[in-house]
Order: structure tokens, then C-alpha cells, then sequence
């Protein structure tokens, strides 16, 4: 055990030597080692950028004994969760003395996860049993870990989102069990929409615009100038796919590339739903929104300088924090669509899976069915990271609803939530994604129309892909 333990140090300590020198990663939902795209989140923060020099492990597993297995399971980067998966593990280990968990802390951002995993991978070591995978691995991944659905994982997933359960199956193999979800939302300032007469946030593009422009005008008039309508992530990165995959699905214009791999892109909604971004620009969105990520938009709307803001769930418990200037005036909701009723949230979050190369894949997975299960689910919810559920019927549970009152508030945001196209086109999603976010960064920058740049994409991504093209 100690030869094994060592011999996965050794990975992360070289992986953290190579890694150290391409600057920061990201955390969940990044698209892995983009050769032209910069390493930056498309969902909360990384707390701590750069893949740890160490590796500590946590809650030791029992000395070696007849009849006992041995697992190692990658977790997380240093900070909430961790500590929170150091309980489970000693729970588990304390339980079942025949299964015996050793939970090694990994790399904080989630490109350097990615290069570790692919390294000890491409060795098929054995080295790592149980490892956590970001929405969109499982097509780059699927080859490397177990059908869950030989260990009664379609049973498991029953009571899951169904857009997560499909993203997770590759060729009908389910290769992630959901663990914690993520979806873009839209905050909105609620003091302001009562301020101005407005009863409830905007179903619509149309209504947010309205909204946005209205309440822009009074503030500013009232002496705040730096006051802006909306802000949202516009930066050329995987953020900027994220969110204008939500304002092309919410228009009607498909998902870039099917499921069953049709490259769909090329309609006028999608087309419409570029433009109507570059519209908002200097109007109701500031000039500087082309250079903005999670971070920047985040920094307006905590100043109190936005009346509405698209981010992922992350942003509420900082926007209640004591030094927000939205602290008790705002609420967060699904984001508005061209129609009311054709909301989209891009899915975010992180899966539990299984490396075929363990040497003890049935009890890995015993163990990831236990961590992957709405009592476990339950626990993280109510932990002070506050991880998302992926079980539906947790958003009814009394006890999340009365320590985290926003979370059932989200039902809504995660049955309407839209897969990148990652598992269709893995494993080259990544050029996927830069080919995407490069076009729709050209229309938001005045480079070219929204006809264009989907014209673009469909050609560049037939030339990748060679799939057919068709309608959404």
C-alpha cells in the first residue's frame, strides 16, 4: 500500500513540475488543455490555481489485512469540500473495515486533474480507483472508466437529472454517476424591479431588455453613473461558450452539435441570438463586457452597479456576504429565453467515476454508488460548500430547504439545463468549443454578423468533425 501511495504522489508531483510553468488552470466545466484558449473558470473560482507540490493523503486507510481492499480516490483541490470528503471517507472507512478508502488531495484546477488523470490513464495504472470528472470529460474519458450500469447504476441514476444521466452515457455506457450539479442562473436585483414596478423578473429577452434599460436610466439619473442593466461573460474563453450556448438553445437554435452528432448551428435563431447580444453592448451591458469572465461580472454586480447578472450558483452566497452592496436586495432565478418557457441554463458540475485499470473495480464502485447517493448528496448540500444536488427529490427535502432556502428555488434551472455538445464530439470538444467561442467573440466585437459567424462555424466544424449537417 505504501509502494501505491507513493507511486501516486510521484504522478501528482511531476504533474504539478510540467503543469507549474502554463500559469493558472480552472476549475469546474473548463475545457481541458485548449491550445488557443486561455485556462480561466467557467464556474466558481479556483481558490488556488496552480496543481499542489504535495500530496497529503487524508483519513489513512487500515494497515493492509487479509480479505481487506484498498482503494485511492483523487479528490478535490484544498479547501471547503475537501475537507468535507475527509469526513465522508472516515465515515466510510469506520463502517466498512472490509473497503478501505485512502483520499489523496488533488490538483485545484481542473486542467492539471485532467493531465493527471490522462497520464495515469495512458500508463492503465492502477494507481487510482475513484476519481471526480467535470461535465465535460466523459466522451474524452468513457474509454478509461467502468460501465456503472453493471453495478446497478440505472437503478441509481433513476431519481437524477435526465440531462446529466444522458451527458454521462457514452454508447450506452453510463461512465459517471452524478454527484453535484451547477447551471448558469440569472441574479436579479429585487429591491430595484419592486423600485421600478415590475412584479416578478423577466421570462423573456425582450422583458430583461426592457427591465435592464429602464432601471439603468433611473439609477443613473439618481447619481449612479457606473450603473449598468446587465452583465454577463464575454470573454473569448469557455465561458463565452457557456453562455451563448443559453442564448442560442433559449432562441431555439439547438445545441451547436447534436447528441447523435449533427452539426446544427447554422440556423437564424442561432444566427438572432448573436446579434441580439451585440445589441445589448453599450446600451444596457458595458463596453468592457469582451473582456469580462465570472469574476469581472461578478465585481460589478456585488459593487451594486447591475440590476441583473448571468453566473453560475457560486455568486449567491458571495452576494450575501457582509461586504456586498446586494446583500439582502437580490434573488436569483432561470435565465429568460426568446419565448417564455424556452429558458436554458448551460449544465455544470462534477461526476463520480471509476478507472477500469482498478484492481478492485467492484468495490470502487460500491463506494462511488454510496457517495453518489441522495443521503450523501443530501450531506454535501447541508456542508458548508454547499454542493448542488443532482437528485430531483431533494429539492423538496425539508431540512435543504430550511438551511439552504435557495436551492429548491434552482428546480427549475436544472430540468431546463443544456449539455455542451462534449460528449458528441469528444474527444475533440475542445476545438469544438474554441471554434465556437472564437465566432461569437468576432460578432460581439462588430467583426462580423450573426449569419456569418454560424456559417463559419458549420464549416470549420464539418472540416473537424465530418459529421452532416441538419436543422436543430
Amino acid at each position: 500500500m505504501k509502494r501505491r501511495y507513493l507511486a501516486v504522489l510521484g504522478l501528482l508531483v511531476i504533474m504539478a513540475m510540467v503543469l507549474s510553468a502554463c500559469g493558472g488552470g480552472a476549475p469546474a466545466t473548463q475545457a481541458p488543455a485548449a491550445p488557443a484558449a486561455q485556462e480561466t473558470p467557467t464556474e466558481a473560482p479556483a481558490a488556488q490555481e496552480a496543481a499542489p507540490t504535495e500530496a497529503p493523503a487524508a483519513d489513512a486507510a487500515a494497515p493492509a489485512a487479509e480479505g481487506v481492499v484498498n482503494l485511492t480516490w483523487i479528490g478535490p483541490g484544498p479547501g471547503a469540500e475537501f475537507e468535507f470528503r475527509k469526513q465522508q471517507v472516515a465515515e466510510w472507512n469506520a463502517a466498512n473495515p472490509d473497503i478501505q478508502v485512502k483520499l489523496i488531495e488533488g490538483p485545484s484546477s481542473a486542467t492539471d486533474r485532467f493531465g493527471l488523470y490522462l497520464q495515469t490513464f495512458q500508463a492503465q495504472s492502477s494507481d487510482i480507483d475513484i476519481l471526480q470528472i467535470d461535465v465535460i470529460w466523459p466522451g474524452d474519458l468513457a474509454e478509461h472508466l467502468i460501465d456503472f450500469n453493471e453495478y446497478g447504476g440505472a437503478e441509481a441514476v433513476a431519481d437524477d437529472f435526465p440531462a446529466i444521466v444522458q451527458n454521462n452515457t457514452v454508447d450506452g455506457r453510463l461512465v459517471g454517476l452524478p454527484w453535484f450539479t451547477d447551471g448558469g442562473l440569472l441574479y436579479y436585483r429585487s429591491d430595484l424591479l419592486e423600485k421600478y414596478g415590475y412584479a416578478g423578473p423577466p421570462k423573456t429577452w425582450a422583458e430583461l431588455e426592457e427591465m435592464a434599460a429602464k432601471i439603468q436610466e433611473g439609477e443613473r439619473a439618481a447619481g449612479n453613473q457606473d450603473f449598468w442593466g446587465f452583465v454577463w461573460q464575454g470573454k473569448p474563453y469557455e465561458g463565452l461558450t457557456c453562455d451563448a450556448l443559453e442564448w442560442v438553445y433559449s432562441s431555439g437554435g439547438g445545441t451547436i452539435v447534436s447528441p447523435d452528432k449533427v452539426i446544427t448551428i447554422n440556423n437564424d435563431a442561432a444566427a438572432a441570438a448573436l446579434d441580439r447580444a451585440y445589441s445589448w453592448i453599450g446600451k444596457i451591458t458595458p463596453p468592457g463586457v469582451n473582456q469580462f469572465q465570472e469574476e469581472e461580472s461578478r465585481a460589478v454586480w456585488h459593487a451594486g452597479n447591475a440590476a441583473f447578472m448571468r453566473n453560475w450558483p457560486y455568486a449567491y452566497g458571495l452576494s450575501e456576504a457582509a461586504d456586498s452592496a446586494v446583500a439582502g436586495k437580490f434573488d436569483a432565478t432561470a435565465l429568460p429565453g426568446a419565448e417564455e418557457g424556452m429558458s436554458a441554463a448551460t449544465l455544470g458540475g462534477w461526476q463520480v467515476g471509476v478507472s477500469k485499470y482498478s484492481k478492485n473495480p467492484a468495490a470502487a464502485a460500491k463506494v462511488a454508488l454510496w457517495l453518489a447517493s441522495a443521503e450523501q448528496q443530501k450531506a454535501q448540500a447541508l456542508a458548508p460548500s454547499s454542493l448542488i444536488p443532482t437528485k430531483m427529490s431533494l429539492y423538496e427535502d425539508a431540512d435543504i430547504a430550511a438551511q439552504r432556502p435557495f436551492m429548491p428555488k434552482l428546480l427549475p434551472v436544472f430540468t431546463s439545463a443544456v449539455a455542451r455538445p462534449s460528449t458528441a464530439t469528444a474527444p475533440k470538444y475542445n476545438e469544438v468549443s474554441n471554434i465556437f467561442f472564437t465566432n461569437v467573440s468576432d460578432v460581439l466585437t462588430g467583426k462580423q454578423k450573426g449569419a456569418d459567424a454560424v456559417a463559419n462555424i458549420e464549416l470549420d466544424l464539418e472540416d473537424l468533425l465530418g459529421f452532416e449537417v441538419g436543422a436543430p
